[in-house]
């Protein structure tokens, strides 16, 4: 991944801290899952073509809390949060591609 940040990068617990400000999209992912490495290839590409998020990686399996409380069932899934409102979310467990990424980031953006 190119600039993207895990979330243990910003030393705080609480999610809603890092994300209160700005927008940022959450990329959920896990060791363990062929369809994130099949998505992680093209991140660097959407991080530059999106280029205006801060993009955050969670690791699933070691924020199962904020999972939990955000309604992560299924990864790899991505969330878009402005000034710590979520205003879209891409979440399920299928594989995705980087148009489909695109996709929902856009009709995010322009609505």
């Amino acid at each position: 991944m190119n600039n993207m940040k895990t979330f243990e990068d910003y030393g705080v617990k609480d999610w809603h801290e890092v994300t209160k400000e700005g927008k940022h999209i959450m990329f959920w992912h896990a060791d363990w899952c062929p369809d994130c490495k099949f998505i992680e290839p093209k991140l660097p590409e959407l991080e530059q073509e999106y280029s205006d998020f801060n993009w955050i990686s969670f690791n699933r399996d070691d924020n199962m809390e904020i999972a939990q409380e955000l309604g992560i069932m299924g990864i790899p899934s991505f969330i878009i949060i402005e000034n710590g409102k979520e205003i879209g979310r891409l979440v399920n467990k299928d594989r995705k591609t980087k148009e489909e990424v695109e996709t929902f980031i856009n009709s995010v953006v322009n609505k």
